[in-house]
């Protein structure tokens, strides 16, 4: 089975395990052509927070340089939740955020991908809650390392789903830290949002200039969805076989102002993770070589 190689503006890649330690993450993303990876510093879904060592930082370094991989994201715990209004569980996430900060400029990870929390009581002051801790954290842990807040499905109470409330949230931080703040957005979660990713893409990008400004836009989740348009359902499905299809993709794989943005597929790994994030990444490259009539026809379309 070939492999579509990467080109030289290429920044296209996959979230990889960290199985056996944060310095497997290099080669995995060697082994599906990825030019750029999404990883876990820690255990996803635990609050205990690992010992680093200094070997550890030095073997991981090590690795990213010897695998030729050109740009690193991590996500930070799903059990964070910044917008708390519960003050125990607030601090608790509180610390465990500057700790993955921490974790980052000890790696040389430059952004954490983070999504805003779950307000619970009211939304305004969930928001100012988040944007708070989340002033709070970069001040506690100096140096160059950034957040990406990435815009959600919005089930249930979480924040951050329209662009104007990811534009609150930075706004609300002091020009101290607000420097290290930008965004990631997610294909899946724009269509379960009810941003029309199909048929009107163009527009939506310029909603998000409006709102927030592209050029804070760093990093691209590209998933497609097996949810319904507007149904705030997270279900992420395989680029082409969703609810989105493929046209969406080619698009964003032909714009020219998301050259330099990463593109990170967080699709299902199924039985062969190896195998289908080479499918996906293969797929993507395809859809950048392609030219002709039916680019042309959704670039139309999305204008309009």
């Amino acid at each position: 089975m070939g492999l579509s190689h990467p080109t030289a503006t290429d920044l296209v890649g996959a979230h990889v395990s960290t199985q056996g330690g944060v310095w497997e993450a290099p080669a995995r993303g060697v082994a599906i052509c990825a030019t750029a990876i999404q990883v876990f510093t820690k255990t996803p879904n635990q609050w205990r927070e690992p010992v680093l060592r200094e070997g550890e930082v030095a073997r991981f370094r090590a690795a990213l340089t010897a695998s030729g991989i050109r740009a690193v994201v991590s996500h930070d715990s799903y059990l964070i939740n910044l917008a708390s209004p519960d003050d125990a569980l607030r601090a608790r996430s509180s610390r465990a955020f500057s700790a993955e900060l921490e974790r980052c400029r000890a790696f040389g990870i430059p952004w954490v991908v983070s999504h805003p929390g779950n307000y619970i009581d009211d939304r305004d002051a969930g928001l100012e809650r988040n944007a708070r801790a989340y002033a709070a954290c970069l001040a506690a842990v100096p140096g160059e390392v950034g957040v990406l807040i990435e815009g959600t499905a919005g089930a249930g109470t979480a924040l951050g789903s329209t662009f104007e409330e990811l534009a609150a949230l930075r706004a609300a931080m002091p020009a101290s830290v607000r420097h290290r703040v930008a965004f990631c957005l997610d294909t899946a979660h724009l269509h379960a949002r009810g941003y029309d990713v199909i048929g009107a893409l163009a527009a939506v990008w310029e909603e998000f200039d409006r709102a927030v400004g592209l050029h804070l836009l760093r990093c691209l989740h590209l998933n497609d969805s097996k949810a319904q348009p507007g149904s705030r359902l997270d279900r992420h499905q395989w680029i082409g076989e969703g609810e989105i299809g493929p046209e969406p993709f080619r698009c964003i794989m032909h714009e020219p102002r998301f050259a330099a943005v990463l593109k990170i597929i967080e699709t299902p790994k199924g039985d062969d993770p190896v195998r289908h994030d080479r499918r996906m990444l293969r797929r993507l490259r395809g859809y950048a070589r392609a030219t002709g009539r039916s680019t042309g026809r959704m670039q139309a379309v999305a204008k309009t």
